[in-house]
């Protein structure tokens, strides 16, 4: 408001005989300001009532300043008669007011947060925690993404009202590609007449790196993207809707000196057809391979039936490093003569919406102790830990992972939305898969598509692993009927229900497991089709050569066994000095061109390691340094030391066959593959 007040000023240079009155009379009835916090509101006050003094203006005693305390997005609340409860509940009609019957054709801001209940009590709680945290000068809060669509809802409500108008707002961007926001964006094509993007970038959680590798900071103290939109509704428009986009990269400083000195005459606007796109995205994507990526099978379409990973609800306590270490509170929680009171106490569990722990006990006690279900997990990659798999978790995801609790077994890993990440989402398990074992980010979420399904357990033991094990006859091939028609007819081979065929007149559930995850592991395949691995599970291309077909399984079977480090890598690192191997920092340092040591505190090292494998990522994951990080504090045994040294190995073999796969495929015709 203050920078609105002040353009409208410089347009009375000349005329400042007429400011008073058009103060009062326009400004001052149509200027409008919504803010939570009372600390940001009671200095708007302040700040902009001295603004308007230095202007010249002095208010009447019935004047006021529009600036209200409340919650843009929700509606106001009945209180008690207490002085500072009866203010709030003033502040909230009067703000009512505006937001239902005030024509608005501007609407300047960025989405508050939503406020779960109209409670007086919770809402002046609200605003309290707030402003502590204000205070505390926490820097990492958020807009939640329900906020976004609120928010802007609510400014379009506005400018409907009037049919014309203009809405800027300053926001996290992850609205202009999120596929969530699919359907707002859509929306916004068909609300408005021109729209205005500018990307000002600065996201830190995803590490975000400028086309030219230079370094780019945000414009706030946080970690999230920042963009500025501009939303313009023209009266009686019928041409189709213009989307403009910009980027700005940079440092913090030469962001600020370019808004300060440009505008929308002045910058460089590129436009987007967005609606070209079933994504309606407002960044520039490029999907030259379209046509070429959709005649391959979709991973969804492929596999009969999958899921996401398995959630606990409480790591922390759920998931260990050994078997043993889990004990204790399975214990616990099973003996009925302990209170929720003191699992609290002991283990840090307590009661919430997501994880009610009487709940989960009651379960847990009515099947007693199984010592099949102390089980080895996959929780990242190359990182096996131990929980107790049970449906006492929060989501155990047994219709399809208790096939990974059978030998013999084997899962795809991918996602089927990656955002912040490039699309290297692609691993391999044998065990049940935690939800986020591909990425740290939530949206990214590991699904898990099993080679083989069991048939239903028997009565008696939760896993009865006697009578589910890997005899032919009990298991059946999770790949779907279409599928399998479809690789046998181009190859002319026929089809084996189990295990591997000869490749020659044959061909088995684990040859085509092979070749996706060689095809899933080329480098050109992750470049090619980026942005569509961006936005939906995989697209396998499938191929009638079956030369190609055999060295792309060789091939696979290779990274397969790597991946699940049933087979090592020539080459281990030196671990050569003696210490008390205890994690406390870690770091890589390079020693000559291209190699380097991976520090695991001030004396100890693993030293002859390549700048490429310690930078190589899973998913979202710097596998090298992932592994470690989540160690600090602990020392590592001779089994932890040995089985670090064969994941450096087996990353740098993994690098060695991607270069193959490709040099293969390049060999047969080259992309796309035939």
């Amino acid at each position: 408001m203050y920078y609105v007040i002040n353009q409208i000023y410089e347009l009375f240079k000349n005329n400042k005989g007429l400011w008073a009155s058009y103060v009062s009379q326009h400004l001052l009835p149509r200027l409008f300001g919504f803010e939570i916090l009372m600390a940001p509101y009671a200095v708007a006050h302040l700040k902009l009532g001295l603004q308007l003094a230095e202007t010249g203006y002095d208010f009447r005693s019935n004047e006021r300043l529009r600036v209200y305390l409340t919650n843009t997005l929700e509606e106001g609340f009945e209180g008690e008669k207490l002085p500072f409860v009866e203010w709030l509940v003033e502040e909230a009609t009067a703000a009512g007011y505006v937001k239902h019957d005030a024509p608005v054709m501007v609407v300047l801001g960025n989405p508050p947060y939503s406020i779960s209940s109209q409670n007086k009590g919770e809402y002046i709680e609200h605003l309290m925690e707030r402003y502590k945290r204000a205070v505390r000068h926490e820097r990492n809060i958020q807009p939640l993404s329900d906020d976004y669509i609120k928010f802007i809802r609510f400014a379009h409500e506005r400018i409907e009202r009037t049919g014309y108008g203009v809405i800027g707002m300053i926001t996290n961007h992850t609205y202009l590609s999120g596929l969530l926001h699919r359907g707002m964006r859509e929306e916004l094509i068909k609300s408005f007449s021109k729209i205005y993007i500018l990307n000002l970038h600065g996201n830190k959680l995803i590490g975000e790196i400028p086309p030219d590798r230079s370094r780019d900071g945000n414009v706030f103290d946080i970690e999230q993207g920042v963009s500025i939109s501009l939303f313009v509704k023209h009266p009686r428009s019928i041409e189709p809707t213009q989307v403009y986009q910009a980027d700005l990269w940079g440092l913090r400083k030469d962001k600020y000196n370019f808004l300060a000195e440009n505008d929308i005459s002045t910058t460089s606007w590129r436009i987007l057809e967005p609606q070209a796109t079933p994504n309606f995205f407002f960044v520039p994507k490029v999907f030259t391979f379209e046509e070429e990526y959709k005649r391959g099978w979709s991973i969804a379409d492929l596999f009969q039936q999958h899921s996401t990973g398995f959630e606990t609800g409480c790591d922390r306590q759920l998931i260990s490093f050994t078997r043993g270490d889990l004990i204790p509170l399975i214990s616990s929680l099973l003996d009925s003569h302990i209170s929720n009171q003191e699992i609290a106490e002991i283990y840090d569990i307590r009661d919430t919406s997501g994880w009610p722990v009487s709940r989960r006990r009651r379960g847990l006690i009515a099947d007693g102790f199984q010592e099949e279900c102390l089980r080895r997990v996959s929780y990242r990659p190359f990182d096996w830990r131990y929980t107790y798999y049970h449906d006492f978790i929060r989501r155990a995801q047994f219709e399809n992972l208790i096939h990974l609790c059978h030998p013999n077994n084997l899962a795809l890993i991918t996602s089927r939305i990656i955002q912040g990440e490039p699309p290297n989402h692609t691993f391999v398990a044998a065990d049940p898969v935690e939800k986020i074992f591909l990425s740290p980010k939530t949206s990214n979420n590991a699904f898990v598509f099993p080679l083989y399904l069991y048939r239903s357990p028997v009565k008696g033991s939760l896993f009865d692993l006697d009578e589910l094990n890997d005899n032919p006859v009990k298991r059946l091939s999770n790949l779907t009927p279409q599928f399998i028609a479809d690789i046998s007819r181009r190859l002319s081979m026929e089809f084996i229900t189990d295990g591997n065929g000869d490749l020659r007149g044959t061909l088995g559930p684990e040859d085509i497991f092979n070749y996706i995850y060689a095809i899933l592991h080329s480098p050109t395949y992750r470049v090619r089709y980026a942005e569509f691995l961006k936005i939906d599970f995989p697209s396998l291309p499938l191929t009638s050569n079956t030369d190609l077909f055999r060295s792309l399984c060789a091939l696979g079977d290779k990274l397969v066994r790597l991946h699940l480090m049933k087979k090592y890598g020539d080459y281990t690192p030196h671990y050569p000095e003696p210490g008390n191997n205890m994690v406390t920092k870690v770091e890589y340092t390079n020693t000559s061109d291209k190699q380097g040591r991976i520090w695991i505190n001030k004396m100890q090292y693993f030293d002859g390691v390549s700048s490429e494998v310690w930078e190589f990522h899973v998913g979202g994951y710097q596998v090298c340094y992932k592994w470690l990080k989540d160690r600090k504090g602990r020392t590592l045994s001779y089994e932890d030391i040995q089985h670090y040294q064969r994941i450096v190995a087996a990353l740098a073999e993994t690098i060695t066959l991607m270069e193959k796969i490709d040099e293969t495929i390049e060999e047969h015709g080259g992309w796309p593959i035939e």
